[in-house]
């Protein structure tokens, strides 16, 4: 079974608003409504790939209500831990610019976070669990750490998709994949990254100090993968960019959906970054047809 966790879910709120004006009295058009968090939009791609997945962290009050709704229209399960706040709200506000104002999450206590150990510790041998997100003041810092080392002791495949800080706590952690964007790399080595080589280089460190696989992408000049003896790169297809919320979850989706159906990274990567471009030609997160439709355009090739 795969699960995701989200500490910190959302609803996510789109409004178009042309010629936005601060301080005035601005009308929005063509709302949208969806349940966010990262892990949640791992679970909703993956369900749309065909593979079945439990979503699992923290909801409360009216909005909480709303995500789990939304995830039951999609058939998709869930098991989260009912929290005394309200899940948050974030805006997105679309106009010349786009805007984000993300709101406040809902405090865990130790007895709720207590809950969601005790889930992970029901896992099995051979499941896997995506942990995503940043960890909200009401977790502790080290909650990453504390969850890979119970995947370890229960062998569970753990996917790490988190902030720089956050992934610099699990260095040294078993761990069956990590994603990070050009960006984070250089924000995890503090170091520039300039090319493909570099890429690669910083990569393996993230392979050497316990990520079973590697993906690094960089946007539209495609990414590269590490793995056990192996270094690949695939190409960016074409296409016009419509949204940045949700291609990195997609990849990671893409890559779990294909991995767990044929056991080869290679062609687990080629999806990876089919899901994870189709998701950035959407509006909304990708379809299966849109994933498969990109498929033709990616090659991947050997790194010496």
């Amino acid at each position: 079974m795969i699960y995701t966790c989200t500490l910190n879910p959302s609803v996510d709120y789109i409004i178009h608003t042309p010629n936005f004006q601060a301080g005035g009295l601005n009308r929005g058009e063509n709302p949208d409504y969806y349940p966010g968090g990262k892990g949640i939009n791992v679970s909703r791609v993956l369900n749309r790939l065909g593979v079945e997945n439990t979503a699992l962290g923290f909801l409360g009050g009216f909005t909480g209500d709303f995500i789990k709704g939304e995830l039951k229209k999609e058939n998709i399960k869930s098991n989260f831990i009912e929290v005394n706040g309200v899940t948050r709200i974030n805006m997105k506000l679309k106009s010349n610019t786009e805007t984000e104002i993300n709101g406040p999450g809902a405090s865990i206590t130790e007895a709720q976070l207590s809950h969601l150990y005790d889930q992970i510790h029901s896992m099995k041998t051979g499941d896997f669990l995506v942990a995503s997100g940043s960890i909200p003041s009401t977790v502790p810092d080290n909650f990453y750490v504390e969850i890979a080392n119970i995947c370890k002791e229960k062998q569970v495949n753990m996917i790490a998709d988190t902030s720089s800080q956050a992934l610099k706590e699990l260095i040294g952690t078993e761990l069956f994949l990590v994603k990070p964007n050009q960006h984070e790399l250089e924000e995890l080595f503090d170091t520039t990254i300039d090319s493909f080589e570099d890429a690669v280089s910083y990569g393996k460190k993230l392979h050497e100090q316990g990520a079973k696989h590697v993906i690094v992408s960089m946007g539209g000049n495609g990414a590269v993968y590490i793995g056990t003896d192996v270094c690949l790169f695939a190409n960016a297809p074409k296409g016009e960019v419509k949204n940045s919320v949700g291609a990195g979850d997609s990849m990671v989706a893409g890559f779990l959906s294909a991995f767990t159906k044929t056991n080869q990274p290679k062609e687990a990567f080629r999806y990876a970054i089919a899901t994870g471009s189709a998701t950035a030609f959407s509006n909304d997160l990708c379809t299966r047809d849109a994933v498969e439709k990109l498929l033709q355009q990616i090659s991947v090739e050997a790194i010496d």
